[in-house]
């Protein structure tokens, strides 16, 4: 990966996708003025280059039945590269959640959690993430309201992006 400047189209590109990625092409080039053809090699090439990522779309929790979030934060017991790295891939095989980071500070680990209600976000604490070999300790926050929930990065054409 290597530092390149987005030009002032791309950012165009990307803002516009990131609102709605099922926008056509045909009104993407429109919206950044361009026409069809040259817009879709440029967001193939954003793709291709890994500042797209995916395309996906983006539902309501609660229309799913999963009306509790949590943030849950775990201290495991043993800080070795290999302990952390397992920890992390089991955290990819349990779809209860949506985000996993390694932290600094007193917790190893962040994640978001989605339930169905309190009583499965409990037995999931409980049968899955205390029952892993490596956890040493979990304490969860459940989320009351929801004020801001974005899913798109601030991106301007004066910013270098790796790609």
């Amino acid at each position: 990966m290597t530092d390149v400047e987005l030009s002032a189209t791309d950012v165009k590109i990307l803002n516009v996708l990131q609102k709605d990625a099922s926008i056509s092409n045909v009104a993407l080039a429109e919206i950044v003025g361009m026409s069809p053809s040259p817009c879709l090699r440029r967001v193939k090439q954003l793709e291709a280059s890994g500042m797209i990522r995916k395309t996906v779309a983006l539902l309501d929790r609660k229309k799913a039945g999963l009306g509790v979030l949590a943030t849950v934060q775990v201290r495991l017991q043993r800080h070795t590269e290999a302990g952390a790295e397992d920890f992390a891939r089991a955290m990819n095989d349990l779809p209860e959640i949506l985000s996993c980071w390694a932290m600094t500070g007193r917790q190893d680990f962040l994640l978001m959690a989605l339930a169905q209600d309190i009583e499965s976000f409990g037995d999931f604490v409980t049968h899955k993430l205390l029952s892993m070999p490596n956890v040493r300790d979990v304490q969860s926050s459940l989320v009351l309201k929801e004020y801001k929930n974005e899913t798109a990065i601030p991106i301007r054409a004066d910013t270098s992006a790796r790609i």
